[in-house]
């Protein structure tokens, strides 16, 4: 079967699954569609298409392109496009996962898999209602128990909507965490040695600050001390009340 026949039955099966499609499952559905065809199509020729498939969608000429995503692959719109379609999709289409959600998945994806209490621990609250969101949008599901702990509590791993929610593969292209805080870091500010001014105004050190202090205390002409009869004399000492 040559290349540009088959073609389009993998743009079709793409199309029109519900789930993204794996180069083997594409695969195994021609080859079940032709099977009275005496030459099967093997898995060189689906990927070489694929590859085609993707280079043609690329184009600025469309506004969707075929992406690998969810463990398989998919048609899917091109950014540019997405805020025309939240206004077909309305507010379903912007939802977004809370805050908590968010940190109680982010722990399951790095650590799975992973028990409640575990998640707890990590997060400080109590995430009864965290996992629960996720179990029902099936970001997250149970993997089974962990024997090893007492009481045999669940333990839960991502799903493959995980990954297609955010547009990966497998856990593998989750950021790694050292490379998330490597840019949370804040750089030195960098200074060039012929743009600094070495006439600029240094601010004088402790000692130069007492010499100045003294000669215009000896320049400066004394006051004469005011004198009074009053047996309650202000106290020439700082106070509290007084300037200093």
């Amino acid at each position: 079967m040559e290349i540009s026949s088959i073609i389009p039955h993998i743009e079709a099966l793409i199309f029109a699954s519900e789930k993204p499609l794996s180069a083997l499952e594409i695969v195994e559905l021609i080859n079940n569609a032709f099977g009275f065809l005496e030459e099967r199509v093997t898995l060189d020729q689906v990927e070489s298409c694929i590859e085609g498939i993707q280079e043609k969608y690329s184009s600025e000429f469309y506004p969707f392109e075929v992406k690998s995503s969810g463990g398989g692959l998919q048609f899917l719109t091109k950014k540019e496009y997405h805020k025309t379609l939240a206004q077909l999709n309305g507010d379903k289409f912007l939802k977004r996962l809370s805050s908590a959600a968010m940190e109680s998945l982010a722990i399951i994806a790095y650590k799975q898999p992973i028990t409640k209490g575990e998640i707890e621990r990590i997060r400080g609250v109590n995430s009864d209602y965290s996992v629960q969101k996720l179990l029902e949008k099936e970001l997250i599901i149970i993997a089974g128990r962990n024997e090893n702990m007492p009481g045999h509590p669940l333990v839960y791993t991502t799903s493959k909507n995980f990954m297609d929610y955010f547009g990966i593969n497998s856990t593998d292209d989750l950021p790694k965490i050292r490379e998330v805080l490597a840019e949370q870091l804040v750089e030195g500010t960098l200074i060039n040695p012929e743009d600094f001014n070495y006439n600029m105004n240094v601010p004088e050190t402790m000692d130069q600050v007492e010499m100045n202090e003294n000669y215009s205390t000896e320049t400066e002409p004394i006051a004469e001390e005011e004198t009074s009869t009053d047996d309650n004399t202000a106290s020439s000492e700082p106070t509290d009340e007084q300037p200093i």
